[in-house]
């Protein structure tokens, strides 16, 4: 099948289906979809959750907890969102139940930039999934169900085709109203179509912005007369009404309310009646219009804080249903939200040096944190990312202790995912002779964007601490170990001889007895075997060298007897990981004739630096990048 086969099956798929009124009330009694509201399409659409146990993944059981979260499939691209999605779902699922929830407004309430609108996207979509029945020819799309009167023709209903009671709203538009009196009152002659609803016809979806406060009135919600039609029509006649409000045309859907708090209060008012009762007044003298749709809503928070100060607007503040949606402040998600803006432009091809979406996360959810009391602001960033600082900080706290402290409205100030969007882009085209993105230029790009955004003093000092206390030092140790670590060609298996004879040398020395070399002959006593060990510990400058080594014995031991009786490997343990690896790099003297880019002295340093620029490249940088954070590198560890 080629593209224009497939999009003419879809387009024969999405046409409207046409039914008599009784063959609708038999699909009723196969199908709870026919009669189905909002909220229990949009949660069929939505799907079944994957469920994921956080006990059984370290880096999860920390920031949730170790409770079990549920993942929605429809959602998988919303990073960092597991408990906003989780209470959106909560919101439908409660509707869908018919609790108080289905007459509220849902309301997203965020910053700038931090996903809200992306939500509201994703949520139209969803609401196409599945169709909707209504009376042909209503210029509401209402259901057929609103010809009932739930006293009197429900129990019937409920017997004959099994349509719970609860779905009946006697409330049927004036136009239906009107064909009902032409029809002389047999429902027969109503025709049922099932629709599909649609974000680009506006069909059961629909958007409503606020306008101009001087002229806009309530129409762009409850439509108005078309004066066109004045003609053939008296003003309050139904079909002289131009059913074009944005509740009439979202009936049976989802109406978005975009920036809903800056329209005028009187714009608002049809609002109250449409979530409460299920029906609105027009701008004419006619009957009540039915409204069985979703209202979602979302604005800043400047906004909803002035309007929920308003004493007069606290009709309102009871039938609004608050999902804050703050900022990511996991730095491994905000990564992937990157990457996600990233593949819908040329720069997905572009090289990107390893650690430059990291730092760029790192300084944005910096931003976003409030400040801890008795910690480092950058231990609380790690251990909200879900990592484990119980060995190299002492005084970092548990997630929920930074949490509490912090407070419920942490991420709700800082920097967008849209600055970082532009400070990336920025990067990528700083070098005009290649465009790709690497950490120092990440560095001055953004120390740039920051001095021109004319910040408060303190904010944009404070920012700049982050680039230059935190993001730097560390970058420097990172790229230092990745230089280091392509300087030499046998890297693994040198690290693995340390560590194995580490581990030999300490087991002997806890047991207090010689070894003996099996490979040289050569003998060790127990001071030989410490000043042996000391050689390791004191460049990492380990400061209890007993209760280190006998804590690294006990986890060799153990990880011997789970596989058959084999030493780990020398990165397995953090701890010692590190120790081997400040052995191995104490000193850089070595490394300058290798990784300099200056002319070479002999062959072989050019052989060698030659084999270290491939590595570097193979690692994911390219060979102009290479020489760059070499050079940067080095002027690091000279002015250190």
């Amino acid at each position: 099948m080629n593209i224009f086969d497939s999009y003419r099956e879809q387009y024969l798929k999405a046409r409207n289906e046409e039914m008599s009124l009784l063959e609708y009330l038999e699909l009723c009694k196969q199908d709870p979809m026919a009669y189905a509201s909002p909220a229990e399409r949009m949660l069929a659409a939505i799907g079944e959750p994957e469920i994921v146990d956080t006990r059984n993944e370290p880096r999860l059981s920390r920031i949730f907890s170790n409770r079990i979260i549920r993942r929605y499939p429809a959602f998988k691209e919303f990073f960092g969102l597991e408990d906003v999605i989780g209470q959106v779902v909560s919101f439908f699922k409660h509707a869908a139940q018919g609790l108080e929830e289905r007459k509220q407004v849902l309301y997203l309430l965020g910053p700038v930039g931090g996903g809200k609108s992306s939500i509201a996207e994703r949520l139209k979509v969803l609401m196409e999934a599945h169709p909707i029945y209504a009376l042909q020819g209503s210029p509401i799309n209402e259901s057929p169900l609103g010809l009932f009167n739930p006293d009197r023709d429900g129990p019937m209903l409920e017997k004959e085709y099994g349509i719970p009671r609860r779905y009946l709203t006697g409330i049927a538009s004036p136009w239906a109203v009107k064909r009902l009196a032409e029809f002389d009152g047999d429902l027969t002659q109503f025709k049922v179509v099932r629709v599909q609803p649609s974000v680009l016809k506006q069909v059961a979806i629909t958007k409503t912005e606020p306008g101009d406060e001087n002229n806009q009135d309530i129409s762009s919600l409850v439509g108005k007369v078309d004066i066109r039609k004045l003609e053939q029509y008296s003003q309050d006649d139904p079909d002289a009404y131009s059913y074009s409000g944005g509740l009439c045309l979202a009936n049976q859907g989802l109406l978005e309310f975009v920036e809903m708090f800056k329209a005028p209060i009187k714009m608002l008012h049809p609002l109250l009646t449409a979530t409460q009762e299920g029906n609105f007044k027009g701008t004419e003298g006619f009957s009540a219009i039915p409204f069985n749709g979703v209202i979602l809503a979302h604005s800043n928070e400047s906004e909803w804080t002035s309007f929920r100060n308003n004493k007069h607007n606290e009709a309102f503040l009871d039938r609004v249903y608050i999902v804050k949606v703050p900022y990511c402040l996991q730095v491994s998600e905000e990564v992937h939200i990157y990457q996600k803006l990233m593949r819908n432009s040329s720069l997905n091809a572009a090289p990107c040096a390893p650690g430059t979406l990291e730092m760029m996360a790192q300084f944005s959810v910096l931003t976003r944190l409030k400040e801890p009391e008795n910690s480092s602001i950058f231990s609380k960033m790690r251990i909200y990312d879900g990592e484990n600082l119980k060995d190299t900080d002492p005084s970092a706290k548990s997630f929920q202790e930074y949490r509490d402290y912090a407070g419920v409205d942490e991420g709700m100030t800082g920097t967008s995912t849209r600055f970082a969007y532009k400070v990336l882009s920025s990067v990528f085209n700083y070098d005009q002779t290649e465009v790709a993105a690497n950490p120092v230029h990440l560095m001055y790009v953004l120390e740039q964007r920051i001095l021109r955004e004319q910040l408060p003093q303190d904010q944009q000092r404070r920012y700049l601490e982050f680039i230059k206390g935190w993001l730097a030092p560390r970058y420097a140790e990172f790229i230092g170990k990745e230089i280091q670590t392509a300087y030499l060609e046998s890297y693994s298996e040198y690290g693995q001889n340390i560590f194995d004879r580490y581990v030999t040398f300490a087991d002997y020395w806890i047991q207090n007895e010689d070894y003996r070399d099996p490979e040289t002959g050569e003998q060790f006593d127990r001071g030989s075997l410490n000043s042996e060990l000391e050689k390791i510990e004191k460049p990492a400058g380990i400061a209890n060298p007993k209760d280190f080594r006998n804590e690294i014995v006990n986890f060799v031991l153990r990880a011997r007897a789970q596989h058959g009786g084999k030493n780990p490997r020398w990165t397995s343990y953090e701890k010692l990981r590190e120790v081997i690896e400040k052995k191995m790099f104490s000193s850089t003297e070595e490394l300058l004739p290798v990784i300099s880019f200056n002319a070479k002295a002999s062959n072989e340093d050019k052989k060698k630096h030659e084999n270290f620029v491939g590595r570097m490249v193979a690692k994911g940088y390219t060979e102009k990048q290479v020489r760059l954070l070499s050079e940067w590198y080095l002027r690091v560890r000279k002015s250190a």
